[in-house]
């Protein structure tokens, strides 16, 4: 199970009525309790998370670019996507625009990036992950507001190739 997928499960979990959620695939397990909060009904987990165990290395690698393509340009990006190529969060998180509430920020738009430059921070249970651009280009457009939340595969950034 992939770290994205850590973070998705315990994302749904913390949200859910569930009180304890266990987990077992290979040599990985993982339990999840939490204080039970008035109502105790269940509450249905996204399919998408918690696929069979049992899967060969190929089926796993072809459902999981699947998903990337189908997750990463959603229906409203679509034709934005002509122009500028997309920069998606690789997980679940708080967007940061700059390394802290004082400083400038990574990037504005219009600017110049190299592959590999960091673009912004995605805070995921008290870890700052570096988001660096896919692409070297000009940053056409900005689609996450600093200190608010996102999706995995949601777009944050569009970036026109040079």
């Amino acid at each position: 199970m992939k770290f994205e997928q850590v973070l998705q499960l315990v994302d749904a979990v913390s949200v859910s009525a569930l009180t304890e959620f266990k987990y077992e695939e290979g040599g990985v397990k993982i339990s999840m309790k939490k204080a039970a909060e008035g109502n105790s009904e269940l509450a249905s987990v996204p399919a998408r998370i918690l696929e069979p165990a049992v899967k060969s290395e190929e089926e796993r690698a072809d459902a999981e670019a699947a998903a990337e393509v189908k997750e990463s340009v959603p229906a409203d990006h679509a034709a934005e996507e002509e122009s500028g190529q997309m920069v998606v969060s690789p997980l679940v998180g708080t967007f940061y625009a700059a390394p802290s509430e004082d400083a400038k920020p990574y990037v504005k738009v219009g600017d110049q990036v190299k592959k590999g430059q960091v673009l912004a921070i995605v805070e995921a249970m008290k870890l700052m992950n570096e988001i660096e651009s896919d692409y070297s280009g000009k940053v056409i457009k900005i689609l996450a507001e600093n200190g608010t939340a996102v999706e995995y595969g949601q777009p944050l950034f569009e970036i026109k190739e040079d």
